[in-house]
């Protein structure tokens, strides 16, 4: 397996969570069973083989505490914690920066901070698929009737269309690209003015194939205040189980 580099994208600002109103961590840094979020991500993508280097951006007023806490980890991999930007496609476009003098071939994975609970299998499923194809999500396929619908009104949308369920997967990350392609991904997008929700829509914006390997239910993203206690519970069995 080739030379690799993670990019856990950690500058958010949790609107849904409410943190930026109520005072509290955002929900990347928020401590649930023992270590923040993001820490139980880092320490899952720590057993990725082949894994040079993890950069995590993160909002300038909170690099210093991150910093602090990442290193009494200790992880195998080195981590460096750096300035992020204003939208998560900034973030990455900085972390990208810092790898310069990386091979065009070499692989980047894109991993949410909030999903901790990616098992390696995933992971390294979706590496080895993008040293064949330069361009892989994980994503798992659509379960509900998907409605395409339209606003008509404040409070009320009208259903334009039902989408084949078949057809539809919701995407998850990891996300993992050859960096060249990634490169010339963000350089059409800055050119363009283009933002997207994921990495994977810059290279679909570039017009090459984005590939998908089964992801899995498990790997959910910890979203709003609701989620926390299952979230604490989970991430509580799992500590349990690796002492």
């Amino acid at each position: 397996m080739g030379r690799g580099f993670a990019i856990v994208p950690a500058a958010g600002l949790s609107t849904r969570m409410g943190s930026t109103t109520s005072g509290q961590a955002r929900k990347q840094l928020a401590e649930i069973a023992g270590a923040p979020i993001l820490v139980h991500t880092l320490r899952t993508l720590d057993r990725c083989a082949g894994l040079e280097r993890m950069l995590v951006p993160v909002r300038p007023e909170d690099r210093e505490a991150v910093a602090a806490r990442v290193a009494k980890e200790q992880l195998r991999t080195p981590i460096e914690v750096l300035e992020g930007g204003t939208a998560r496609q900034d973030s990455v476009w900085n972390a990208l920066q810092r790898l310069d003098e990386a091979p065009e071939e070499a692989w980047v994975m894109i991993h949410d901070a909030v999903r901790p609970f990616v098992e390696l299998e995933t992971v390294m499923r979706a590496v080895s698929a993008a040293e064949r194809h330069a361009a892989v999500i994980a994503g798992v396929p659509a379960v509900d009737t998907i409605k395409q619908v339209e606003r008509v009104g404040a409070d009320a949308n009208r259903v334009t269309t039902t989408l084949q369920r078949e057809r539809i997967v919701l995407a998850q990350t990891p996300q993992v690209f050859q960096l060249g392609l990634l490169r010339r991904g963000f350089a059409k997008a800055r050119q363009d003015g283009f933002y997207g929700t994921d990495e994977a829509a810059l290279i679909e914006h570039l017009g090459e194939d984005v590939f998908v390997v089964p992801g899995s239910a498990r790997n959910w993203k910890i979203t709003t205040p609701a989620d926390l206690p299952l979230a604490e519970l989970l991430l509580g069995a799992v500590a349990a189980s690796t002492r």
